[in-house]
């Protein structure tokens, strides 16, 4: 049976199909627990959150299911070096970005205040909530949370952008390897070298992994039915992650706009851009992203990116100047059909069952 394995038999869920858990506010309890509750993995991106918002979501979720699901938090939450730096950034950030908040009628807005990361904090939750699932990105956690965490029943994934730090993944001891392709929306969650220089995809990256290391493999990235979970299986994935066909369901919270972008034309051509945010991801190319492409240099270190943008995102969508806005995205969404999150899972269930039971 195609939906028997490592995985499967480790996290104790029915089908070998992760939710990719957003952060941002895209995640929520709806969806997680509806994927969780058919039998796959529901995800809930959790990095932007505080200890004590991380505590009520978990009690929510646990509310609406009693299924695993898979928590995730950012190692490195920020990439600010120090004040001096983040000064001569935001001369040039300015710089760039003035004419389109000219375009909206509004102020450029002042340096955004420093950044403390919230991991330490936020991992202590997980010790306290002990989910049966924790996966973290951009960046590594000592073996001996890890050894702590699997010791408390916790399995734990890592997230990987290419061979080399998969094999790291597998060195400190994770179960799990989540090989993210560069075909995904949203952060490349790239830890070892400079995300402009870890763009393996998924399905080279599946097979080089699988070569290499020992950890049962997910993959993600390119992947929005059942042809495509057979496919990353049959090349040594013992399950797939699935993210911009779950985040154009009515049960995430992306906006109505988001969703409507994700089933049009526009999604037909997306970028990876640090334009929005700071850090290299990928959405549906918009003006901005398409004149900004080489402005890597000229932004703010994440997160105070997303600060510095905020308002220009939010006027650019009460004035519907969407060409000015980064709408996140893999490059799979044209071929997106399923609007509910439900009927996501069970066509999923049945086409990869139809094609791998055979």
């Amino acid at each position: 049976m195609w939906n028997k394995n490592r995985i499967t038999d480790l996290l104790g869920i029915e089908y070998p199909i992760f939710q990719g858990p957003f952060g941002g506010g895209l995640s929520t309890v709806e969806l997680t627990s509806t994927v969780s509750n058919l039998g796959g993995l529901g995800g809930f991106g959790a990095y932007t959150l505080s200890p004590d918002e991380i505590y009520e979501i978990d009690k929510q979720i646990k509310l609406k299911t009693d299924k695993p699901y898979n928590l995730n938090l950012w190692v490195n939450d920020h990439d600010i070096i120090d004040q001096e730096h983040t000064e001569n950034q935001y001369k040039k950030t300015v710089e760039i970005f003035k004419p389109y908040y000219d375009s909206l009628n509004i102020e450029v807005p002042t340096l955004p205040p420093s950044f403390e990361s919230r991991f330490q904090n936020q991992l202590q939750v997980v010790f306290d909530i002990k989910p049966k699932v924790f996966s973290f990105m951009f960046g590594l956690l000592d073996p001996y949370i890890i050894e702590r965490l699997k010791n408390q029943g916790t399995v734990v994934a890592g997230n990987a952008t290419t061979l080399d730090e998969a094999i790291t993944l597998e060195n400190i001891g994770v179960d799990v390897i989540v090989a993210s392709g560069f075909e995904s929306g949203g952060h490349r969650p790239s830890f070892l070298d400079k995300a402009e220089l870890s763009t393996t995809g998924t399905f080279a990256l599946i097979q080089l992994v699988k070569d290499k290391v020992k950890t049962p493999i997910v993959a993600a990235g390119g992947i929005a039915n059942g042809r495509g979970i057979a496919a990353a299986m049959t090349l040594g994935a013992e399950a797939a992650q699935i993210g911009t066909a779950f985040l154009a369901t009515e049960e995430s919270g992306a906006l109505p706009i988001h969703k409507e972008f994700l089933f049009s034309e526009a999604a037909r051509s997306t970028t990876l851009s640090r334009a929005y945010t700071g850090r290299l991801g990928r959405g549906i190319t918009t003006e901005i992203t398409r004149k900004l492409l080489t402005a890597t240099e000229q932004t703010l270190p994440f997160p105070l990116q997303t600060t510095f943008i905020s308002s220009m995102r939010k006027a650019a969508l009460e004035q519907k100047k969407h060409e000015l806005v980064f709408f996140w995205s893999g490059q799979i969404a044209p071929i997106l059909k399923h609007k509910k999150a439900s009927t996501l899972m069970k066509s999923l269930i049945e086409d990869a069952s139809e094609i791998l039971n055979t």
